[in-house]
């Protein structure tokens, strides 16, 4: 690639292609905005995993074609996830675009049926309610799947409000 002896051009290579590229991702993040490497929708976190292999990639390529081609490819992504931000603002396209949020749990009781339908067992639920120090089921306002496949779990001995609600398919 630049026409040295070959482990002399591989360790140039893997020096100078890992600077450009990561060079590259960070004027990507600083012209797009910082949700570029964010996990707030299903999207969000695909093109996340995608520029980080793309990135990997561009230090690896052994031919300036291939560079090129992971470079151009996570400038595209990102482009694209941020147009896919621009559309879901719109709530008509965020329907059509994407899932919403399902409700687990609520007031302490399992919601069964949601539980079956998202694929997800009631122990998976008892370990996030672990992780959040809850003790108890009747300590749980609401277990929300969330669109990123995170759990969220709200807790306020039934204070949890509304609003905070709005969004999830099955209240």
């Amino acid at each position: 690639m630049f026409g040295l002896y070959p482990i002399a051009d591989s360790v140039v290579r893997a020096i100078l292609l890992s600077l450009i590229g990561i060079a590259w991702i960070a004027s990507l993040v600083r012209l797009f905005g910082l949700r570029t490497l964010t996990k707030m929708t299903a999207i969000d976190l695909l093109v996340t995993l995608a520029t980080a292999s793309l990135l990997a990639q561009m230090i690896a390529s052994s031919s300036w074609h291939a560079f090129i081609q992971s470079t151009l490819g996570a400038g595209m992504l990102t482009v694209w996830q941020f147009v896919y931000a621009k559309l879901r603002r719109s709530t008509g396209m965020r329907a059509a675009l994407e899932n919403q949020p399902r409700l687990l749990m609520r007031n302490g009781q399992f919601l069964d049926d949601v539980l079956t339908d998202a694929r997800v067992s009631r122990s998976d639920v008892i370990a996030k309610l672990r992780e959040h120090n809850i003790a108890e089921y009747e300590k749980v306002d609401a277990v929300v799947l969330e669109v990123t496949g995170d759990i969220a779990v709200l807790s306020g001995h039934g204070k949890a409000a509304d609003h905070m609600l709005q969004d999830v398919a099955n209240i």
